[in-house]
């Protein structure tokens, strides 16, 4: 059974290795994705965001964070699910999951950056409701795509 759970200190290494997957199979890793994968509780927990654990029969295989960009506005970050747990709608659910977290912070805009070879990541993003936006500063050079969610 999938179960969307919120980010513990424990599921710091499976976060961080999820990450790393993706990133390094596309991209490259910048200094953006090394500071929020080293310390997650500092860089995203503890500014004010959050992360979100999806887990199929208690083993970590998807995660989401939110990442407090100014007061009302969360970048979605570090979407990533096992390529073992692909096909079981745990991309859509971990993003439903972070849109609701999102408003129980007090969002009302969720930005997000991605790559335009990621195509099945930004027909899901669409599909979350997500539109294509321009003009925020990115910290990757990978990113070509800019999107936004106004809740």
């Amino acid at each position: 059974m999938i179960e969307i759970v919120n980010y513990l200190p424990k599921h710091a290494r499976a976060f961080k290795e999820l990450n790393e997957a993706w990133i390094n199979q596309y991209f490259e890793m910048e200094e953006s994705d090394r500071n929020m994968l080293d310390d997650p509780q500092g860089y995203i927990i503890e500014k004010g965001g959050a992360i979100l654990i999806a887990t199929l029969n208690d083993k970590t295989v998807g995660t989401c964070a939110l990442v407090k960009m100014k007061e009302k506005t969360y970048e979605l970050a570090k979407m990533a699910v096992s390529p073992k747990a692909q096909g079981q709608k745990i991309g859509w659910k971990i993003g439903l999951a972070t849109i609701e977290k999102a408003r129980d912070l007090g969002a009302d805009t969720i930005y997000l950056e991605t790559n335009s070879v990621l195509k099945p990541a930004i027909n899901l993003y669409y599909k979350l409701g997500f539109k294509d936006t321009e003009g925020y500063c990115s910290p990757y050079a990978r990113c070509n795509v800019q999107m936004e969610l106004k809740l």
